[in-house]
């Protein structure tokens, strides 16, 4: 094989096809050798809890398809992995849990079939939080996934799996899931493109649910431009997720339109104050360097301050996993006909779980009609009202986007279970688009020779993802903060 795929973005893997340098054969067992040297053996990261046994097989048929037919699309023949929360009919469907192993959907999630129908190799399915309930990728079937940047801490989560597989050149990119900052806080830690879209953008149908008011899907890349043309194949429709109705007229015909090298000229970006309070002095030092380097790049950078937007407070006053999550997982286990587990309280029953999250899912089963709680009543309004405020200041300020660190301190070493200081819940709760980008690395350390990835996040207005993508891609250019790991060579 004379082409070499290592860090190639999903193009550059395309042209390469076209030009008869690779297969998708080839590639995919590029893939799968990478997956063996360094998941399985090497640093061990297990990142992978089921590789995909009809992958070679619709490698090769993927080519006979190109030859006879051409090219499907900009994901024909490019291996993807997934998070198994999403449905797969080829593979079981875990959660990272023990209690679903033998969890086999009889359908795949709409965007995975979306995928599919575009000529992606579904590679693997990867490692999360279990049931995707904390920030640091562990759970009871597979357990810890580490980050190939410094084997001693973990990847973020809750799509932790995906952040390390992409991270280390796994497959091209990756699907993940986002209820509070599940996509961006593993690509801030592994030095990814995490892309949170509008609520709605992506179909829920097929996930293993958390709320219906703050999950949807996103994705997890090395570069923005294959944030955009993977965003560009999952989108549409879904007659199974009615919030995705509401993309109709806000989709346009490719993101990667919005791939210009000059993206940040012009645009006025709002600084949130409150989210730089208590942040590590590295984050600190990156972020700064990383607001220098946009304003002298066209960019007008404006400090506020928005006290509706502290992070613990919204934590308290909008979030609504507690109040969503059983009655959405019982839908889910209602229509999962192979599936063991018959509804929510058998998980708590069971004694099962991850000892991480016994306290959170036993709360969560307290929970009965909660349409009629005054709590829950209450941070729903509050959601209504935070995104009204969001708009306003958007307005008073003239601004394109809010940036933010998407956490203030480096992320956490295996062993804490807890991500502090992380700023994902406010696109979260507004449902608006965000995405994480590589800003750069601490400090070089015997545990991390590189050091450790730290990402800066934009949040801009709903259905508002093509500014979103110029500005991305114009800070991304700019910085050149991609790095291979330096465990996975």
């Amino acid at each position: 094989m004379k082409f070499q795929p290592l860090e190639k973005s999903i193009m550059e893997l395309q042209q390469a096809m076209e030009n008869n340098e690779i297969t998708s054969l080839e590639l995919t067992k590029f893939y799968l050798d990478r997956i063996e040297e360094y998941d399985k053996k090497g640093p061990k990261l297990n990142s992978i809890v089921t590789v995909n046994s009809t992958a070679i097989e619709d490698a090769i048929k993927l080519d006979e398809v190109r030859k006879t037919k051409g090219k499907l699309s900009n994901l024909h023949g490019i291996p993807i992995v997934i998070k198994d929360n999403l449905n797969t009919f080829d593979m079981p469907t875990t959660a990272s849990s023990i209690l679903l192993a033998d969890n086999k959907p009889s359908y795949d999630a709409f965007i995975v079939n979306k995928l599919r129908e575009a000529g992606a190799v579904i590679l693997a399915k990867t490692n999360l939080s279990e049931f995707a309930c904390h920030g640091f990728t562990d759970g009871t079937l597979i357990g810890q996934t580490l980050n190939p940047y410094d084997l001693t801490r973990t990847p973020g989560g809750s799509s932790g799996g995906t952040g390390t597989a992409v991270a280390a050149n796994f497959a091209a990119g990756g699907l993940g899931t986002d209820t509070v900052n599940s996509v961006r806080s593993p690509a801030s830690a592994t030095n990814l493109v995490g892309f949170r879209p509008s609520t709605g953008l992506l179909s829920r149908g097929g996930i293993l649910p958390v709320t219906e008011t703050q999950d949807t899907a996103g994705t997890l890349t090395r570069s923005v431009s294959d944030a955009a043309i993977l965003l560009d194949i999952c989108v549409g429709f879904d007659q199974e997720d009615k919030v995705s109705a509401e993309q109709i007229k806000h989709v346009p015909p490719s993101y990667t339109d919005f791939l210009k090298v000059d993206g940040l000229h012009n645009k006025r970006l709002g600084l949130l104050l409150n989210t730089m309070e208590m942040t590590d002095a590295e984050v600190n030092e990156i972020m700064e360097e990383s607001i220098k380097l946009m304003r002298e790049n066209g960019a007008e950078i404006i400090t506020i301050d928005v006290p509706e937007f502290e992070m613990n407070r919204l934590n308290k006053e909008c979030d609504v996993q507690i109040y969503e999550f059983k009655e959405q997982l019982d839908k889910y286990f209602a229509q999962a006909s192979n599936c063991l587990v018959p509804n929510f309280q058998f998980l708590v029953n069971s004694g099962k779980l991850y000892s991480a999250i016994n306290g959170f899912m036993e709360k969560c089963a307290e929970v009965e009609n909660p349409s009629e709680l005054e709590d829950y009543k209450d941070k729903l309004l509050n959601i209504v009202k935070n995104r009204k405020i969001a708009y306003y200041v958007m307005a008073k300020y003239e601004l394109d986007a809010l940036v933010y660190p998407h956490q203030n301190i480096l992320v956490q070493h295996v062993g804490l279970q807890s991500q502090q200081g992380r700023n994902g819940l406010l696109a979260s709760i507004l449902g608006f688009p965000a995405v994480t980008v590589p800003a750069g690395f601490s400090k070089q350390t015997d545990e991390a020779p590189i050091g450790v990835p730290v990402g800066i996040e934009f949040m801009a207005r709903r259905w508002d993802e093509p500014t979103l993508f110029e500005i991305a891609y114009g800070f991304e250019q700019l910085s050149g903060s991609r790095r291979l790991p330096p465990t996975t060579p």
